[in-house]
């Protein structure tokens, strides 16, 4: 079980370090935004480009692997995750930013599909959840490091640092992600290759190996036979194609894997965590408090993904996912509450307190009372201009906004927690148990394909949707979808707990 546990933790390294980039991410365009100037679809596209090529990957990753094997490509992976971090930290300008960071979404979009199908694979039926969850744990405690490490960064930027500036601080919150990738590129080599993806290949002694050093005797007997069993008898049966993806016998569990990976996405979760410190700061708490509540979103995240993993194989799939989307639910439409009474006005003593400004471009707008964010933001930029507005929102924000940021942060927590314990890891994990054990990488690519385009959309227009559908809609909208989802699952949504990989092929092709 330790072997297995080992193996499982450093193949899923690349989930680690996708969470990492994401998590940098956030703090990283409080500064190079304003620095390049960006308009918020450029925002929106540094930020979603990874996510845009992740799709591709997750569509060509997983028939690849059938061929070569995971484990090579998972080395290829860290290599570009080590070349991502080095190209964006040295980024001298907007486009070699986001192509640099696009070489990273080639990596993590094969990573996250590969993984869960590789642990399955060296998983026996009693700890595969557990060991497919440490996946989701990885990208939570890369999550946790990113915003700690973004904490550190921006506290460290301060006034009487010579070191660190506005200029080059994000330079150092993207170039440290080296220090993982390379970590990860180096333990790959002591990780086995995928014994039924050996079995497949005709390497029987090789896989028997594999099975016997990472269960011991009797457990990994009990998997030769069951792996032998299977691919016996589907010696005489036609292979599945493509086109039949579409047919009635797999026509459930393409469904049910499509509204799973679109609901992760469509929920809004990468909206928060990409976004994380420019949602802190429509709440009015200031830019050094988002990045401190950052560390509270991220820790919330790691303790209810724990949380999974001690209870997807006791509890089972389908609970956890309906109990997490219902919550997920509600804490979106509580965030979209707490937005919408919020007012903000700046006073003239405020104003005068901003030294980063000719506080005449703002004397006319002295005493102001706005009962929406949008309007309040269209002035500031069009006093300032955007550049200047956007180096400075969380400030400006702090001394206008009146809100109970409380309640907003409550709402924000509530749906990190719920989504950790259910549509983030049940996910990964229901993926990996759903589909043909022969075509199981081309089918986890398309499901893969279909989310990181969700992903991408999602990532691209938040900036967009703040900036012209207001705090309040937005979360209103990400709440109202999750709403949708959880009667569509409750309807349609299986239990795959506690059943072979063969087992639960059998039974839900014939359903």
């Amino acid at each position: 079980m330790k072997k297995s546990v080992f193996v499982a933790f450093v193949v899923s390294l690349g989930g680690f370090l996708f969470g990492f980039d994401a998590g940098i991410i956030s703090g990283v365009m409080s500064y190079a935004g304003p620095e390049f100037n960006l308009d918020d679809m450029q925002v929106g596209w540094a930020v979603s480009s990874p996510s845009f090529m992740a799709m591709f990957a997750m569509l060509f990753a997983g028939p690849l692997s059938d061929y070569i094997g995971r484990k090579r490509i998972l080395i290829v992976v860290a290599f570009l995750y080590a070349l991502s971090a080095i190209l964006s930290a040295y980024a001298v300008s907007y486009e070699m930013l986001y192509i640099a960071r696009m070489i990273g979404g080639l990596a993590f979009g094969a990573a996250l599909i590969l993984a869960p199908i590789y642990i399955a694979e060296i998983s026996t039926s009693d700890n595969r959840g557990k060991l497919v969850s440490i996946q989701q744990l990885n990208i939570v405690l890369g999550f946790f490091a990113a915003f700690l490490s973004n904490y550190y960064f921006n506290s460290a930027n301060s006034g009487e640092s010579t070191f660190l500036t506005d200029e080059n601080v994000w330079r150092w919150m993207l170039g440290v992600e080296l220090i993982p990738a390379i970590l990860y590129f180096l333990l790959m080599f002591f990780v086995p290759k995928g014994p039924r993806w050996l079995y497949l290949k005709g390497k029987t002694s090789e896989a028997e190996k594999v099975l016997m050093d990472l269960h011991g005797k009797a457990k990994a007997e009990i998997e030769i036979n069951s792996i032998k069993n299977f691919i016996n008898e589907q010696k005489n049966k036609p292979k599945v194609t493509l086109k039949e993806f579409l047919k009635p016998a797999l026509r459930f569990i393409v469904i049910v894997g499509l509204i799973i990976g679109i609901l992760q996405q469509v929920t809004g979760i990468n909206a928060i965590y990409f976004y994380a410190t420019s949602i802190f700061k429509q709440t009015g708490i200031g830019t050094d408090a988002s990045f401190a509540s950052g560390i509270l979103l991220s820790l919330t995240t790691v303790i209810f993904t724990i949380v999974a993993i001690f209870l997807i194989d006791k509890l089972g799939r389908r609970p956890l996912m309906l109990i997490g989307i219902a919550g997920i639910a509600v804490s979106l439409l509580l965030c979209a509450y707490g937005f919408n009474q919020a007012t903000y006005q700046l006073s003239s003593e405020e104003i005068e307190q901003f030294e980063f400004i000719d506080k005449t471009k703002l004397e006319n707008f002295a005493g102001k009372v706005y009962d929406n964010d949008l309007e309040f933001k269209n002035d500031m930029k069009s006093a300032l201009g955007s550049q200047l507005y956007g180096k400075n929102e969380g400030a400006i924000l702090e001394a206008a906004t009146t809100m109970n940021a409380t309640l907003v942060l409550i709402g924000i927590l509530g749906f990190i927690a719920c989504f950790a314990f259910s549509l983030g890891p049940v996910m990964w994990v229901m993926l990996s148990e759903l589909y043909p054990s022969k075509y199981k990488g081309l089918a986890i690519g398309i499901i893969g394909f279909v989310n990181g385009f969700a992903s991408w959309v999602v990532q691209q227009i938040f900036p967009w949707e703040l900036s012209n559908l207001g705090n309040a809609m937005s979360f209103f909208i990400f709440g109202a979808i999750a709403l949708v989802g959880f009667f569509m699952l409750f309807k349609i949504l299986p239990e795959t707990k506690g059943k072979s990989l063969e087992q639960l092929e059998k039974e839900l092709i014939r359903n």
